[in-house]
């Protein structure tokens, strides 16, 4: 009804000029206060909603997005949020929205701090992120709110840092679903596996944290008794360390039957038991990537949970634009659906909901 309301339309409601209406409807200067008064009162009796899409269009703007991200591998969970934004602007060409992509490295401060002072350079109208550590994030994002650029924060929810909209997972749900899901197939286990990569002590981010919280919260309330074993596999190492480390880990714990780990790493142990043919012992990971599907399909993975990484890095750049170019308020939180896979559905798993 509101789309076939025309601009002279409310302006013969309004009794003013059309030229007034359309300085009215995009709040350009010159118009008096009782003329805005009678155009406001003539928007609201026909309930009129302006088509925000068309506006954009007749500005012929250009919207630059920047994306600041770990520097991952292909075949990465990164991978599949990079080519979600890409399709989000292929879908928005009509608006000239564009995504430049900026790295860091994992446990590498300098490096993220190094990425956003370039971003800065080039004054983007919008900004993604997946954030660092709380603090070495907040120097980066202070600036962006001195500057107004609204920025979504993607993986990691900090809202102390203010963000327009976050896209991702409730991580401390996801790991207490991730223990609950385990237990039914471990219920008899004696000791559970619990594989990280860390540095100095810490993992890559704060939601591989909250995850192991929701899975240690569920463990205790429910299974007390079960032993966790923690076993950290170095970053980027050869095979042939991550081979020793899980050799020396299964001959002296004969008991550990199932593990699991709160990144997108399964596959590492996962082509570790097929290798070596511990056909008995599976691990439960994250996200879909390839190797974690092949190793899933083998049944050396029991489940995965997928948090459609692609639909992420579509929703992030589509919620700058609605924001930006159409003026458009967007939900400040919004959690992925937590999914499971296993080998007989993994097939039918659609990493798009468009």
């Amino acid at each position: 009804m509101s789309q076939k309301i025309r601009i002279k339309d409310i302006a013969a409601r309004a009794g003013v000029s059309v030229g007034t209406v359309d300085r009215v409807l995009h709040n350009r200067p010159n118009v008096s206060a009782p003329a805005r008064e009678k155009v406001e009162k003539a928007l609201a009796e026909m309930d009129y909603e302006p088509n925000m899409y068309a506006s954009a269009l007749a500005y012929n703007r250009s919207y630059t997005f920047y994306c600041i991200m770990p520097k991952h591998a292909s075949e990465a969970y990164w991978e599949e949020i990079e080519e979600g934004a890409r399709r989000a602007c292929e879908a928005l060409r009509d608006f000239h929205v564009d995504v430049k992509m900026l790295y860091y490295q994992r446990f590498d401060d300098d490096t993220f701090l190094e990425a956003s002072k370039e971003c800065l350079l080039h004054s983007p109208e919008g900004v993604i992120i997946v954030p660092a550590q709380l603090e070495i994030t907040r120097q980066f994002t202070d600036q962006l709110h001195e500057r107004e650029i609204p920025f979504v924060l993607l993986d990691s929810y900090m809202p102390d840092l203010r963000p327009l909209s976050f896209y991702g997972q409730d991580s401390f749900s996801s790991g207490f679903f991730a223990a609950k899901m385990l237990m039914l197939i471990a219920r008899e286990s004696k000791e559970i596996m619990v594989m990280k990569q860390m540095v100095n002590g810490r993992v890559a981010s704060k939601q591989q944290d909250n995850r192991e919280v929701g899975f240690r919260h569920y463990m205790h309330d429910h299974f007390p008794q079960v032993a966790i074993n923690v076993v950290n596999l170095p970053l980027e190492e050869e095979r042939a360390t991550y081979d020793a480390i899980l050799e020396s880990y299964f001959k002296s714990h004969p008991k550990t039957h199932h593990c699991i780990t709160f990144c997108s790493k399964a596959h590492i142990v996962g082509d570790f038991l097929l290798r070596t043919n511990r056909r008995n012992i599976q691990i439960m990971g994250y996200d879909m990537v390839q190797k974690n599907a092949n190793c899933l399909r083998e049944g050396s993975i029991s489940f995965l949970i997928a948090q459609h990484a692609f639909m992420q890095g579509y929703y992030c750049v589509d919620a700058l634009f609605k924001a930006i170019a159409l003026k458009k308020k967007v939900p400040p939180v919004n959690y992925m659906p937590i999914e499971i896979l296993s080998k007989e559905n993994v097939d039918f798993y659609q990493r798009t909901m468009i």
